[in-house]
């Protein structure tokens, strides 16, 4: 009886002290907030060219001054794509 017992509860210490070795490893917490972070600035931006454009089809912005922001917010968007894809992110496909 003592030896089974002893078994068990050697068993359950190898399980405890090992299963960390058996997780699969993630991304350090600071580079997942850096990655959502990115990604939700990625979403706003796109919403911003989006936005962009209504106002220029609704007639709210001169063709000058579309083309300005838009080249203004598409050099943000890259940025935004290259820092994604130095953190091993790919580029979403062009909508």
């Amino acid at each position: 009886m003592a030896v089974l017992l002893t078994l068990v509860l050697l068993a359950a210490v190898i399980a405890i002290v090992g299963s960390p070795l058996l997780r699969p490893r993630s991304a350090p917490a600071g580079e997942a907030a850096d990655r959502a972070e990115l990604q939700s600035a990625r979403e706003a931006k796109y919403r911003e060219i989006r936005d962009a454009e209504l106002d220029y089809r609704t007639g709210k912005l001169s063709r000058e001054d579309y083309e300005a922001v838009d080249a203004s917010l598409r050099a943000e968007a890259l940025v935004i794509l290259d820092a994604l894809e130095a953190l091993g992110i790919e580029k979403p496909p062009a909508a």
